[in-house]
């Protein structure tokens, strides 16, 4: 609802009042639709002060440390329900009863399978491809198999796509690792929770029998929840903007997995690993802190501070608790581990680390848990988005619920040539 109005001039001239609209918490929006009528666009490169749309799902306050999913703090979420309750949540709006629970569970419980024919598409891969490539092609190709299911202006239909999707990403990700070591496929188990059924498909073989640890499992439905969803960051945006397309739910999932890979949005955790592994063994931490310090010196920190948490990441805390409790268990002798806890020492004490904020964030403690329980760095963002894919199909399923929804069309600012005089091929 718009509280009040802005004018905009120029030069004196007003140009246009603009209703100013008041969510229920965040920074008031200036409503610009009616802006191009008096001849004018916005620029806003990257939109980092445009709101793209309206949402109930997700909200952050960086300067506070604040992460919320309809309402609830992410650290109650993380501790005290698990993956799919959350699931739940952010489909529906509402934490399930008992009854909704089970049925949920069971709904997904039963679609974890993926067709027969889609192991093949994996045979057209080499087995050195990223899994990320292999997970957005066969994402992707869902589509095919349900084909007579993709009225999207069928709320029933977008849920059971919900549900395929939420149910079927773990299995298609165990997959892309199996094939990328030359294993065997393992299929899911219905006597498994969501987590334990991941890390099965994951890590067992036909030779042996794996026992899933409940340590690994809780850490692992941590990793899920806290990363579930992060409001309109890319590749969320990247799925609304292919979802007001009209495109089927599976080839806007494919968007955004596609997004998630690109380095700069899903790599942070892959990129703290690959830090650790630079700086080695514990007697080079000391030179590498003093290089993060020297402003003059191109080296940074990765899994220290975050763009959008300017206090602290409210998902961290219950990430750096569930490190401990991986750790202990495993009792993993690993020198880059051991390089890890000497830099979240350093966070956590040095006044410098501590007057700046660069306290470790919830990316730092994943890749270090995923690392612990054995899982390659190629996999992490598989798993990222693994997790994510349910923020995804939700804020889809909202959009696509809205009145007066239209297709995304950015603006630009063209500063091209024009009117050139074109001259045959012969007589250039």
């Amino acid at each position: 609802m718009a509280e009040s109005k802005a004018t905009l001039s120029i030069d004196g001239k007003q140009i246009a009042e603009l209703p100013v609209l008041e969510g229920t918490a965040g920074n008031p929006v200036i409503d610009i639709r009616t802006l191009g009528s008096a001849g004018y666009f916005t620029y806003d490169p990257g939109f980092l002060a445009t709101a793209s749309c309206e949402s109930a799902i997700t909200f952050i306050d960086g300067g506070k440390g604040v992460l919320q999913h309809r309402g609830y703090a992410i650290d109650d979420l993380a501790k005290e329900a698990d993956y799919l309750e959350v699931c739940y949540t952010l489909l529906n709006g509402e934490l399930p009863t008992e009854a909704q629970y089970n049925e949920f569970k069971d709904i997904i419980t039963n679609h974890t399978m993926v067709h027969e024919k889609l192991a093949h598409f994996f045979q057209g891969f080499l087995p050195d491809a990223h899994p990320m490539a292999m997970v957005c092609g066969v994402v992707g190709a869902l589509s095919s198999f349900y084909h007579s299911d993709l009225d999207i202006n069928d709320r029933v239909q977008r849920m059971r796509s919900a549900h395929r999707l939420i149910a079927k990403m773990p299995t298609i990700a165990a997959m892309a690792y199996k094939y990328s070591i030359g294993q065997p496929f393992v299929y899911p188990r219905n006597d498994l929770t969501y987590a334990e059924n991941f890390l099965h498909m994951l890590f067992s073989v036909p030779a042996e029998e794996y026992k899933v640890s409940p340590t690994l499992a809780r850490a692992m439905d941590r990793i899920f929840t806290l990363h579930a969803d992060h409001e309109q960051n890319a590749s969320t945006s990247t799925v609304r903007l292919a979802g007001s397309s009209g495109a089927n739910p599976y080839a806007c999932i494919a968007a955004g997995v596609a997004s998630l890979w690109g380095p700069a949005h899903g790599g942070a955790n892959e990129a703290c690993l690959n830090m650790l592994e630079e700086i080695g063994d514990l007697s080079r931490v000391d030179e590498f802190v003093a290089r993060a310090k020297d402003k003059n010196d191109s080296f940074r920190l990765m899994g220290f501070g975050h763009r959008v948490y300017k206090n602290f990441d409210p998902r961290a805390t219950v990430m750096r608790d569930t490190c401990h409790e991986v750790l202990n268990e495993l009792g993993v002798k690993d020198p880059l581990l051991d390089v890890a806890m000497a830099l979240e020492k350093v966070a956590l004490e040095d006044p410098y680390f501590i007057e700046k904020k660069l306290y470790p964030n919830v990316d730092f403690y994943s890749g270090i848990i995923l690392k612990a329980i054995g899982i390659p760095t190629n996999m992490f963002t598989v798993i990222f988005a693994m997790s994510r894919t349910v923020g995804w199909i939700a804020h889809w399923d909202e959009m696509l619920g809205q009145p007066g929804q239209k297709i995304g069309r950015p603006r630009q600012n063209y500063v091209g040539d024009i009117n050139r005089e074109f001259k045959a091929l012969s007589e250039r």
